[in-house]
């Protein structure tokens, strides 16, 4: 009996011991990792904009998480897919940790993609990537019969002088182009609107099959009344019509409905605007390079340092022209140097030379090009 209580009295010092030096050695952290430690995976989430599930995204991997090269593609409830019985949500696991780029290649039914990647880290636990669908926006213009297709192009003519306007000073011109594309006539019905002002009556033409025509500033200025004032600027919107049912159609009227944007658009309607600072259009003109002496300098207002030394200018000049270059030099200083007509009485100059040149006036040109967009009406 003695030798069995020494026994256990050995056998409980023993486990006390092995108590206290795993109490005393063990790392806490170690054991929250042993006990919580999950396998390296990927979940991705496809949700609605009010959060709920929703099946049938696929999505790339990049790199491959399995082989780190390449690209992994998965769908969701495919074989690969350890969430097959949860739709929306797609989990791979065994795989390695790294970074990885998850991109939506397909949505959906009914939704549009999202086209944000997501970039996650996995590192010995689960990474998970989170994507949002809107639905589709339909470009149907309706159910109901479309009658009426309408393009409306901004038109700017004439000119402008001053700076008294958001545009600057320069000679406005547009031209808008209309192109029946279709393999049948259209009658088209075109009117102007003018800014602040009235709207014109309506100009009825037909276009045959693949023919164009066009409506330029003289044609709108007319429309207007101000056919006698080519100079005056004008600005407003020309709205070009369609109507599809209407007694002015092609043999048998057109009705069409469930269109797209891009199926209404019967007509191609570009408008082309310029826009040129000159008066003129750019030409060549003649240049007179004058080589010319201050002798003297009765006012004291020219600097002392051009006195006595040679000098240029260059004066545009005419052909057959008569003029007194000394007086031509005169104004050209007086105008520089704010001279009365008594200081260039003080001023004496001696000519050198006169050469002929000849140069061009700046192009100062600008050209722009806009495509007008259909609107239905039913």
């Amino acid at each position: 009996m003695r030798g069995w209580k020494k026994v256990s009295l050995v056998l409980g010092v023993f486990i006390l011991g092995l108590v206290s030096y795993f109490s005393l050695n063990l790392n806490p952290q170690s054991i929250e990792n042993f006990a919580f430690a999950q396998s390296p995976s990927i979940t991705i989430v496809t949700l609605t904009k009010d959060n709920t599930l929703l099946s049938g995204g696929e999505y790339s991997i990049t790199p491959d998480p399995f082989k780190k090269t390449g690209a992994y593609t998965i769908k969701d409830n495919s074989a690969a897919d350890t969430e097959k019985d949860k739709d929306g949500i797609i989990t791979i696991s065994g795989i390695k940790n790294g970074n990885y780029t998850v991109t939506q290649i397909k949505a959906p039914s009914g939704y549009d993609a999202d086209k944000l990647s997501k970039i996650i880290e996995v590192d010995d636990a689960s990474a998970v990537a989170s994507f949002t669908n809107m639905p589709k926006v339909s470009n149907s213009i309706g159910t109901g019969p479309i009658r009426n297709i309408t393009y409306t192009a901004k038109f700017v003519c004439g000119s402008v002088y001053g700076d008294e306007g958001p545009l600057r000073p320069g000679h406005y011109d547009t031209d808008i182009s209309i192109l029946n594309k279709q393999n049948f006539q259209l009658t088209i019905l075109w009117n102007v609107v003018l800014n602040d002002g009235p709207s014109s009556n309506a100009i009825v033409k037909n276009l045959n099959s693949e023919s164009s025509t066009g409506i330029i500033c003289s044609q709108i200025k007319e429309l207007l009344g101000f056919e006698d004032s080519n100079e005056k600027l004008v600005e407003g919107f020309a709205i070009i019509r369609i109507q599809l049912d209407s007694s002015f159609g092609s043999e048998g009227s057109i009705v069409i409905k469930n269109l797209s944007e891009d199926e209404i658009n019967l007509l191609d309607v570009q408008v082309f605007y310029t826009a040129n600072a000159l008066p003129t259009l750019p030409h060549e003109v003649i240049v007179d390079k004058i080589s010319f002496y201050i002798i003297q300098d009765g006012t004291g207002i020219i600097p002392k340092e051009m006195i006595r030394k040679p000098l240029d200018v260059s004066v545009p000049s005419s052909l057959n022209e008569i003029a007194n270059t000394e007086m031509r030099v005169k104004n050209i200083l007086a105008e520089k140097y704010n001279l009365s007509d008594e200081d260039m009485g003080k001023i004496v100059l001696r000519i050198k030379d006169v050469s002929i040149g000849v140069g061009a006036l700046i192009d100062d040109h600008a050209i722009s090009l806009h495509v007008v967009k259909p609107q239905a009406s039913s």
